[in-house]
């Protein structure tokens, strides 16, 4: 029985997430190139680089910048228009450059 269960919590863990858009999440980034820049790297010093960052990462990040739960109102302001499908492809985009 125990094996069963260990079987499903695996299948469960593994389904995969629901496949990003990076053309979709490229076109969505035009407000967060004058801080991170064009390409994902940041030519000031104060600001992260996105480019090569982990997808879930900056879903997770993203998310809490716009729930509060990061508190920024810089960011806050910038991700609020955003659905959760444009994070994702956000996201993926920038986890897709190098």
């Amino acid at each position: 029985m125990k094996k069963i269960a260990l079987l499903i919590l695996a299948g469960l863990v593994t389904i995969p997430a629901i496949a990003a858009d990076i053309e979709a999440g490229k076109a969505k980034t035009g407000m967060c190139m004058a801080c991170h820049g064009v390409a994902g790297i940041s030519s000031i010093p104060m600001y992260p680089n996105l480019a090569g960052q982990k997808a879930m990462y900056l879903v997770k990040q993203l998310k809490d910048f716009k729930s509060g739960k990061r508190p920024d109102p810089t960011m806050k302001g910038m991700v609020m228009a955003l659905s959760d499908a444009d994070i994702v492809n956000v996201a993926a985009y920038y986890a897709s450059l190098k």
